[in-house]
C-alpha cells in the first residue's frame, strides 16, 4: 500500500509538472489541482495574475501568495512576493511585515534586501532603505548604479549615504565616485574621494584615473593638483615626478612606462601609428619615446600627451629632445602646447621636423595668461594638404621638460 501511494503521489506530481511548464494561468491552476503541496505553483499563478491579468483582485493574489508561505514557511521570496502584494492592496503595515519576515530568513540575501529598501523608501522609511542598501551593495547581483539611482532620489543627505549605504571596499566607493563623476556631481564626488582617504582603503592608481579625468574636464585644477600630490606619495614607485620639483612633466625622460591617465603621459592608439619606449636610441637614461609612422595615412596626430597644471601670468621654459628618421610628407612631428581648455589663448609649437636628424633640442619660451591653469603637452602633427601626404617614418622623444621661470 505504501509503495502504491508513492507510485500515485509521483504521478501526480508529475502530471502537476506537466501542466506548471506551460506557463499559462490556466495550465498552472491545473497543476495547482493534480499537486496542491507545491508552492512554486502558488507563487507563479500569483505572480501571473498580478502583473498580466486585466481587474486582477487584490485578494485573490494575496490569497495564492500566503499559500505559497503556508507550504514553504522558509522561503524568503515567497514572503517578499506577499509583501509586495499586500502592498499593491494598499495594506502597508500588513506589507511591512512580511518584507521583514523575508530578510529574517535570508539576511544576506541583496534581492530581498532590494525589495524591502524599495518598499522602505517608498513609505517614506528612508533611513532604514538606506541601510538595507548596504548589504544590497554586498552582493553582486543588484547593478550599484540601480542603488546609488534610488538612494540619490531618495535622500539629499550626502552624509547618511557614506555613512549608512556604502560597505568599506574600494570597489564600491569607485563605482559610488563614478556615478557622481558621470552626473556631474563633483562636489560629491569630491566628499566620496576625501572619505576613501580617510578610511585608507586600498587600491589601484588606475582606479583613481576616472576621478582625476572628472577634476580636469570641470577644471578643478587646484584639486586636481592636491590630488596628484596626494597621489605621488601613496604610490612613490608608480608616480616618477622629479624629485626636486622643478620639472613640471611627469616621467620626462620616458624611463617608465607611461601610466595612461592622471597627470603622466597619456597615449591612445591610433592607426598609422605605434608607440613605445626605446632602450637602444637614447639622448640619456635607459629609455626614450619612439612613435612610428607606417606610411598609409595623411595622420592629424595627437596621440601621446600630458596634462600639466601651471600658474596663470607665469613664464615657462619648455624643452625636449628629438630625433627624426626618414620622416617623409612636408609636415612632421613636433612638440606642442596649448591651453587644456581654450587653444586660442595660447598655442605654441617646436620646429617641424622632417627627413632624418640627430637629437635635436627644441625649446619653448612663453608666459601664461591670466585664465591659463592647464596645459597640454603633445607630440603633434598637423594634416598635409599636399598630394603626397601620408606619414611615413620615425621619431624619438627624451628629456621633456618645463620649468617656471619667473
Amino acid at each position: 500500500m505504501a509503495l502504491l501511494f508513492c507510485m500515485y503521489r509521483a504521478v501526480r506530481q508529475g502530471v502537476g509538472a506537466w501542466y506548471f511548464r506551460k506557463s499559462t494561468p490556466e495550465a498552472i491552476q491545473t497543476a495547482i489541482r493534480w499537486d496542491p503541496d507545491n508552492p512554486e505553483y502558488f507563487d507563479a499563478l500569483a505572480t501571473l495574475t498580478h502583473f498580466y491579468a486585466d481587474n486582477a483582485n487584490p485578494d485573490d493574489v494575496i490569497h495564492l501568495y500566503a499559500n505559497a508561505t503556508r507550504l514553504s514557511p522558509q522561503n524568503a521570496g515567497y514572503w517578499a512576493d506577499l509583501g509586495a502584494a499586500y502592498e499593491w492592496a494598499g495594506r502597508k503595515s500588513e506589507a511591512l511585515k512580511a518584507f521583514e519576515r523575508a530578510r529574517e530568513l535570508s539576511p544576506r540575501s541583496p534581492e530581498i534586501n532590494w525589495r524591502l529598501a524599495n518598499f522602505y523608501i517608498r513609505v517614506g522609511k528612508t533611513q532604514e532603505g538606506i541601510r538595507a542598501l548596504h548589504t544590497v551593495l554586498l552582493g553582486n547581483s543588484i547593478a550599484p548604479r540601480q542603488v546609488f539611482t534610488l538612494a540619490t532620489s531618495a535622500t539629499t543627505d550626502r552624509q547618511e549615504i557614506l555613512d549608512e549605504m556604502l560597505p568599506r571596499r574600494a570597489p564600491v566607493f569607485f563605482d559610488y565616485l563614478n556615478y557622481q563623476i558621470q552626473a556631474g556631481r563633483m562636489d560629491a564626488a569630491e566628499e566620496i574621494w576625501a572619505r576613501l582617504l580617510d578610511l585608507n582603503l586600498a587600491f589601484d592608481l588606475p582606479q583613481a584615473f576616472p576621478y582625476l579625468d572628472g577634476l580636469i574636464q570641470h577644471h578643478e585644477t587646484d584639486r586636481l593638483i592636491d590630488t596628484w600630490s596626494a597621489l605621488t606619495v601613496r604610490y612613490p614607485t608608480e608616480i616618477h615626478t622629479d624629485i626636486t620639483r622643478t620639472n613640471l612633466i611627469t616621467n620626462g625622460s620616458f624611463e617608465f612606462e607611461p601610466l595612461n591617465g592622471g597627470l603622466d603621459w597619456r597615449v591612445a592608439p591610433v592607426e598609422g601609428a605605434s608607440v613605445s619606449l626605446d632602450s637602444l636610441t637614447t639622448f640619456d637614461g635607459v629609455h626614450s619615446l619612439r612613435i612610428e609612422f607606417d606610411g598609409t595615412r595623411n595622420l592629424e596626430y595627437g596621440g601621446v600627451l600630458q596634462y600639466v597644471p601651471v600658474q596663470p601670468n607665469a613664464q615657462y621654459a619648455f624643452s625636449a629632445y628629438m630625433r627624426v628618421d626618414g620622416v617623409t610628407t612636408d609636415m612632421g612631428p613636433r612638440m606642442q602646447i596649448l591651453d587644456a581648455y581654450d587653444a586660442g589663448k595660447l598655442s605654441l609649437s617646436t620646429e617641424n621636423l622632417l627627413g632624418s636628424s640627430e637629437w635635436l633640442a627644441e625649446q619653448l619660451s612663453f608666459t601664461t595668461g591670466a585664465d591659463t591653469r592647464l596645459l597640454v603637452v603633445r607630440v603633434a602633427r598637423p594634416l598635409s594638404h599636399k598630394l603626397d601626404n601620408r606619414l611615413a617614418g620615425t621619431v624619438w622623444v627624451d628629456h621633456a621638460s618645463l620649468v617656471r621661470v619667473k
